[in-house]
């Protein structure tokens, strides 16, 4: 890999008692899927807290009054993906429960669409939504082979 910076992926709780399984494996997992989108990982921080936290959060930088599952902040300032990303376990859990799906899963799909989100990939037209569905299915593939 030569001098390609490696940076770190950290996992924090804001404010709620919720213990994420398996960090070593989902942090090789995100390196993964950053590698083969061609990007080198800088410091990515998962904060995983409440719909309360998250929701002043959407408030204050996004205007947003709405409850929401993800916001990723991109702090990069080179070639590096350096980013917060806050996840509402409450909202993950909710999703999980209406779609019919484990939550394991659904965490693990919000927490790859944030990364994504960094990459340039995009969710705010029906196409774009598809392409990142798509690639978000690609990505828990690789997960499921770890």
């Amino acid at each position: 890999m030569g001098n390609r910076f490696m940076g770190t992926i950290s996992f924090f709780n804001e404010g709620i008692g919720f213990e994420l399984k398996g960090k070593r494996v989902l942090r090789k997992w995100v390196q993964e899927v950053l590698e083969k989108e061609g990007a080198t990982p800088g410091d990515i921080n998962f904060i995983f807290c409440g719909d309360e936290t998250l929701h002043a959060i959407n408030q204050e930088y996004l205007g947003h009054d709405t409850l929401t599952d993800i916001v990723t902040f991109d702090l990069g300032e080179d070639e590096n993906i350096t980013a917060d990303i806050y996840v509402s376990i409450e909202r993950v859990k909710e999703n999980a429960r209406e779609l019919g799906v484990p939550f394991r899963e659904e965490l693990h799909r919000v927490m790859i669409h944030g990364i994504l989100h960094l990459l340039g990939y995009e969710d705010k037209s029906p196409t774009a939504r598809k392409k990142m569905r798509i690639r978000e299915d690609e990505c828990l593939k690789l997960l499921e082979n770890k």
